[in-house]
């Protein structure tokens, strides 16, 4: 095998060049480098919203690398496969790629790197979607931490590598192999015409988050703890969808979180913490894969929760018509702009699983086809930790009122308005957006009326702890 053998650099949930470590060893080489995306089963699996968000940072990767003389392969199949076809194409000595955690993505990574080493060919997964590998943390007696807080306490001061750079050249073959074209891929057409309303609010690219962190540090993270929970504010970092794609790498944001707490800004430790609960997430995934499918606490399998997806309260729920105006505005937001607020999905996880009794899974599975954020791990875990069958230390009595929340959290209303047209003589541009993202056949109008409440939400919290009494959890 030559030394100037090419290197496939395998994109993934890495849409980046800067702080890269797979492109950064593949450059170090001196051989050539082809970055490859691959639209396999596991891509082709994804929702709606993530689906189209992936083909905008795909779009957004390769205007990148052709800044720098370099071009985004696209291939669509199986994925070792394709990349079985490209080695024998360009002549490829080396596949690298960054680690993913999810079981379906380490089984065919596993399968992969087995596989081409079996044929000769050097196969290297790196770290960089997470601080710390799953592997390298544990209790003070080994495993796994099963708890948030006793994690924080035992990594908040470990050292985390420091960003790497772009690298200044990217090495080109002298041949390029055949590519896809994207458009034909047709990512976004699940989203039909919502795909138009939901553009403008997405961020998308390295560059785009890297000039979001900037102003996140620079203006809000001081007041970060104080104002995170409020859901009309522009107190968050907004970066959910830069983390979930790999456009930006949870390292740079935890040394600017670093930089920040060190400059005396407030927030900065709250901040800290929240990028060591999605790594929590992460570890929980790896180690306890259930979490993905079934009740993380396995004692929660014979509650009896409902799993009609079309029950008529769900629906409503899908819908945001409710009749509880945090629990619509929130799925509102989400159609509109394909994120919710954080503060929000506690809300509207609580009101289906806790006052709707319905089985997370539910809530889970129309998160992963609606939010271009979507992440499986924190997805996972942040319905189960509001369903109570997650990681939590007071899991059952937790029942969000969205009433008394809303007078806490949206107490002049800004939220509720922003994306409620029902009964306003003059509703706001994206509360009428939403009638614009939704699918025709659900056929609601703005000049609908306001729908009543489908549960009393006294009446809801009484049944769900009633439910709850006298299980041994």
């Amino acid at each position: 095998m030559s030394d100037t053998s090419p290197v496939l650099l395998w994109h993934r949930r890495d849409l980046r060049l800067s702080d890269h470590a797979a492109l950064s060893t593949a450059c170090a080489t001196g051989r050539p480098v082809i970055p490859v995306f691959v639209l396999d089963p596991l891509a082709e699996a994804l929702g709606a919203a993530p689906k189209f968000r992936l083909g905008l940072g795909l779009e957004a990767l390769g205007r990148a690398l052709e800044e720098k003389g370099s071009r985004l392969i696209l291939r669509r199949g199986a994925a070792l496969e394709c990349l079985r076809a490209l080695i024998r194409e360009t002549g490829a000595g080396a596949v690298f790629w960054s680690r993913l955690y999810d079981p379906d993505s380490v089984a065919r990574d596993s399968e992969i790197k087995a596989a081409l080493k079996g044929e000769g060919i050097e196969a290297r997964s790196f770290g960089g979607h997470l601080l710390f590998e799953p592997w390298t943390v544990e209790t003070q007696t080994g495993g796994a931490y099963r708890v948030f807080t006793p994690m924080w306490k035992a990594v908040r001061g470990h050292e985390v590598e420091a960003p790497r750079p772009e690298p200044g050249r990217i090495p080109a073959p002298g041949r390029w192999p055949g590519s896809d074209a994207l458009a034909d891929w047709a990512l976004a057409a699940a989203m039909d015409r919502g795909a138009e309303v939901v553009r403008p609010h997405a961020n998308v690219g390295e560059a785009a988050a890297l000039g979001r962190l900037g102003q996140f540090i620079a203006h809000r993270i001081d007041a970060y703890a104080a104002r995170r929970n409020l859901p009309a504010g522009d107190a968050t970092s907004d970066l959910s969808e830069n983390l979930a794609l790999g456009e930006i790498s949870p390292h740079r944001l935890w040394h600017a979180g670093l930089r920040a707490r060190d400059e005396g800004k407030a927030g900065a430790e709250t901040f800290l913490k929240e990028l060591v609960w999605r790594e929590f997430a992460y570890h929980l995934m790896h180690h306890f894969p259930r979490i993905l499918t079934g009740n993380w606490r396995e004692e929660w399998d014979g509650f009896p929760w409902r799993t009609d997806a079309k029950a008529p309260e769900v629906v409503a729920w899908k819908r945001g018509r409710t009749g509880v105006p945090f629990v619509d505005a929130a799925m509102r937001e989400m159609y509109v702009t394909g994120r919710m607020h954080n503060r929000a999905r506690m809300i509207v996880a609580s009101f289906l699983t806790k006052h709707l009794m319905t089985h997370w899974r539910i809530g889970q599975q129309w998160f992963e086809h609606c939010l271009i954020d979507w992440d499986p791990a924190s997805n996972a875990m942040g319905w189960q930790w509001c369903a109570g069958s997650g990681p939590d230390a007071a899991p059952y009595f937790r029942v969000f009122n969205p009433a008394t929340q809303l007078e806490k959290f949206d107490p002049d209303r800004a939220y509720t308005r922003r994306w409620i047209a029902e009964g306003c003589k003059a509703p706001s541009q994206t509360a009428l957006s939403y009638f614009d993202a939704i699918p025709r056949a659900w056929e609601l109008s703005p000049d609908d009326a306001y729908p009543e409440p489908v549960v009393d939400l006294d009446a809801g919290r009484k049944r769900a702890l009633e439910a709850y009494s006298g299980r041994d959890f």
